[in-house]
């Protein structure tokens, strides 16, 4: 593939390398990782204000993760409540895991700009003719990504941030479970940006889970049940459901107490801390590991509340695959190739169609090169003067 890049590519790609690699050495520089354990030896002699400051939680987050009442009372020791070490130790052991680190937010974003600068312009060599599309986007800058999102973003970072984590710590801050309700809003927001800018990014290209289910459906095998897809009203109505729920029994909407989060109980991202806290994690986790064999992304399809909110940045993403109409010829090639039923609701021209994970598998199969992933205010067919 790199010999067949123009002289301009290498210099996009040189350049983009260059910028990823000093957004990773900046974070490196500017934030260090953070620790794993707590400087402060908790006893439950201490009461639930002296510790919550130190783990970063306001006393309500803390009373829940230890199972007491949000209104418990704060400035009583934590015996008096009849909460044992054991169950302190735990609570306090799941909250440091939870611990952001920061230089992961700079992994995220060099990933998504490769990602981008490699799906606008350089996974098709300039001056390639159509007959040539089966060379175009090559799978193994892909699945590399892929790989170093696993493997930094996932194992080596931890499981905090996470996109799915942006999204239900928002929400869990302003029912008061964090002390800064702007600074977890701000987190989302990096987030969203990221999946505005190039259509799910984020989650195609740099989520540590997503990616691992990815590289899982890669796997050779099962050929016949991954041309099978759940109809999108249906994997898209769950997870919209689910989080409507999760958010009513977080408000206290449902129940009449504030602060159940559902999403504790499935989050995948847990396997990154090798901390399975709750058989319903473990189950979520070997469930959709498993089910990527033949499933495209079945966590992201059914249940992450993240996933279901970048679908809607998806109406307002800056880049994104477009189909030149005028070209079409209604073959379905690019629904044959794509995982799910995104190709399919972009060649109706539907308003919301399913997810588009930007994987780049529609881009080289159109016999009339009417696809292509360029920005929303290009006009089609503008590439075909560029030069090498």
């Amino acid at each position: 593939m790199l010999s067949q890049l123009s002289r301009s590519q290498r210099i996009v790609l040189a350049l983009t390398l260059l910028i990823a690699a000093a957004t990773v050495l900046i974070g490196g520089l500017v934030h260090t990782p953070p620790a794993r354990t707590s400087p402060v030896a908790f006893g439950i002699d201490m009461s639930i204000q002296q510790i919550a400051p130190h783990l970063d939680v306001t006393g309500k987050s803390f009373a829940r993760e230890l199972g007491l009442p949000l209104a418990a009372p704060k400035n009583r020791p934590l015996k008096t409540l009849g909460v044992t070490q054991q169950q302190l130790d735990h609570a306090t052991e799941h909250l440091l895991g939870h611990r952001d680190a920061v230089l992961k937010y700079y992994f995220f974003a060099a990933l998504a700009l490769l990602g981008l600068v490699y799906l606008v312009r350089l996974g098709r060599p300039d001056n390639t003719k159509p007959a040539q599309r089966r060379s175009w986007y090559p799978r193994w800058p892909y699945v590399l990504c892929l790989m170093l999102s696993v493997a930094v973003c996932g194992f080596a970072l931890g499981k905090s941030p996470n996109p799915m984590e942006g999204a239900v710590k928002a929400f869990k801050s302003m029912v008061g479970l964090y002390p800064s309700v702007t600074a977890k809003v701000l987190a989302l927001c990096f987030f969203a940006a990221l999946a505005v800018v190039g259509n799910k990014l984020i989650c195609g290209w740099a989520c540590p889970f997503g990616a691992l289910q990815e590289l899982i459906y890669h796997v050779p095998i099962l050929k016949r049940l991954k041309k099978r897809r759940i109809p999108f009203v249906v994997t898209n109505s769950i997870r919209a459901v689910l989080f409507v729920v999760a958010l009513l029994l977080l408000f206290g909407v449902i129940g009449g107490k504030q602060g159940f989060v559902v999403y504790h109980y499935l989050n995948p991202f847990n396997l990154f801390n090798f901390d399975i806290e709750s058989w319903t994690v473990g189950l979520v986790i070997g469930l959709s590991l498993v089910t990527s064999l033949g499933f495209y992304r079945p966590f992201c399809q059914f249940i992450c509340p993240f996933g279901l909110l970048s679908w809607l940045f998806e109406r307002v993403s800056l880049f994104r695959v477009r189909i030149d109409h005028n070209r079409c010829i209604q073959c379905g090639a690019c629904d044959e190739a794509c995982p799910l039923d995104a190709a399919k609701g972009i060649l109706a021209r539907k308003r919301f169609p399913a997810d588009c994970f930007s994987c780049g598998r529609c881009l080289n199969v159109c016999p009339t090169d009417a696809i292509r992933y360029e920005a929303v205010w290009k006009k089609h067919g503008a590439m075909e003067n560029r030069k090498g």
